[in-house]
C-alpha cells in the first residue's frame, strides 16, 4: 500500500471511529426518583414490594430502568432538597408519599409525580379531582382519618375499661392533625377523655411521654414519616410506660406495637409501580385516576400483649389477618 493511501486510510478511520463509538453507546435508561420519607429499614418491605412489581412489569433496576433512592429519615426539611435534586437530575418520574408530595409538586409542574400513599389528596389540592387528577400528580389515596373510630373500637375490645386515651402525631403534617381531630371526635362519642400530644421533631418524643397523664391507658399513633422513622423508640417508651399502642400499619408492630389496622401499604406500593409503568410507557398522570385502597389488614402482636399482661379476646384474634406470636 502506498504511503499516501495508508495515511488517508488512517485519517478516515480516525474520523469514523467517534461516530461508531457514539452509535454503540447504550441509550440512557428511564430514571425513577424515589423520595423515601423515613429510613431504609422502616421502608424496606414497601420498597421491596415496589421493586418486585416493577420487575414483573419488565423494569429491572440497572438494566431497563434506573431507580434513584433518597432518604429523608423523617426530616421534612429534606423533602424540598431532594425534590430539587431530582429536578436537576431530570428524572422521568418521582415516587413519594404524604406531605413530601407537596414539596415535590412545588419543585416541578412537568415531571410526573406518583404518590404511593396520600391522605385526602383532593382536600390538600394535590389533584383537581380523583377521577381526572389533571396536572402532573396522581396515585393512591388513603382516608386514614376515616378509620379512627374503627381503631378505637379495636382498642376497646382489648381494653374494655378504656376511659382515657393519649394521641401522638406530627403537628407539622396536616393529615396527622386531621386524624387527631377525628380520633378526638370518635373518642367523645365513646365517652373517652383524650390527651393530645403534637410532636414536630424527634427531640419532642421523650418529653411527650413525660407529659402523659398517669391515667392514660393506651396510645393512638397518627403515623407519618416522623413517627415511622422513630417508631422503635416510641415502642420502647410505650412498653416502659405500659401503654398499649395502636398503629395504622403492620411495620410498626415488629418492634413492640400492640395492634395495627389500616390499608396494606405493601399493596399500595405495588400498585404505585403500575402507575409508574404506565407513565414510562407514555400515559400522562392527568389521565390516571386516583385510586383507593382495596386491602385492609388487622394485625395483633401477642408477644406485646403478654408483656403488658393483656388478654386478647379470641373473637378479635379470629378476625385478625395476622397474629404475631
Amino acid at each position: 500500500m502506498r504511503r499516501r493511501e495508508f495515511i488517508a486510510l488512517l485519517g478516515g478511520a480516525a474520523i469514523a471511529w467517534p461516530f461508531t463509538a457514539r452509535a454503540q453507546q447504550p441509550a440512557k435508561l428511564p430514571t425513577i426518583g424515589f423520595l423515601c420519607a423515613a429510613t431504609p429499614s422502616s421502608w424496606s418491605q414497601w420498597t421491596d414490594a415496589f421493586v418486585q412489581r416493577l420487575r414483573e412489569l419488565g423494569w429491572v433496576d440497572g438494566r431497563t430502568v434506573t431507580v434513584e433512592y433518597r432518604w429523608a429519615t423523617g426530616r421534612s426539611e429534606r423533602y424540598s432538597e431532594i425534590a430539587a435534586e431530582f429536578v436537576r437530575l431530570k428524572v422521568d418520574v418521582i415516587v413519594t408519599v404524604g406531605s413530601a408530595v407537596l414539596a415535590v409538586k412545588q419543585a416541578t409542574s412537568t415531571i410526573p409525580i406518583v404518590f404511593a400513599v396520600a391522605v385526602d389528596p383532593l382536600g390538600t389540592s394535590l389533584v383537581a379531582s380523583l377521577p381526572r387528577p389533571g396536572g402532573n400528580v396522581t396515585g393512591l389515596s388513603i382516608q386514614s382519618a376515616d378509620l379512627a373510630a374503627k381503631r378505637l373500637e379495636l382498642l376497646r375490645e382489648v381494653l374494655p375499661d378504656l376511659r382515657r386515651l393519649a394521641i401522638m402525631g406530627n403537628g407539622k403534617y396536616p393529615a396527622a392533625v386531621l386524624e387527631m381531630g377525628e380520633v378526638e371526635a370518635a373518642g367523645r362519642t365513646l365517652g373517652l377523655k383524650i390527651d393530645r400530644f403534637e410532636i414536630r421533631r424527634a427531640e419532642d418524643i421523650a418529653p411527650a411521654f413525660g407529659a402523659f397523664d398517669s391515667g392514660s391507658q393506651a396510645l393512638y399513633l397518627c403515623a407519618d414519616a416522623l413517627i415511622n422513622a422513630h417508631h422503635n423508640r416510641i415502642n420502647i417508651l410505650s412498653l416502659g410506660a405500659r401503654l398499649p399502642t395502636i398503629y395504622p400499619s403492620r411495620n410498626f408492630l415488629e418492634s413492640g406495637g400492640l395492634i395495627s389496622y389500616g390499608a396494606n401499604n405493601a399493596d399500595l406500593f405495588r400498585r404505585a409501580a403500575d402507575y409508574v409503568d404506565k407513565i414510562l410507557r407514555g400515559v400522562k398522570p392527568a389521565d390516571l385516576p386516583v385510586e383507593q385502597p382495596t386491602k385492609f389488614d388487622l394485625v395483633v402482636n401477642l408477644i406485646t400483649a403478654k408483656a403488658l399482661g393483656l388478654e386478647v379476646p379470641p373473637t378479635l384474634l379470629a378476625r385478625a389477618d395476622e397474629v404475631i406470636e
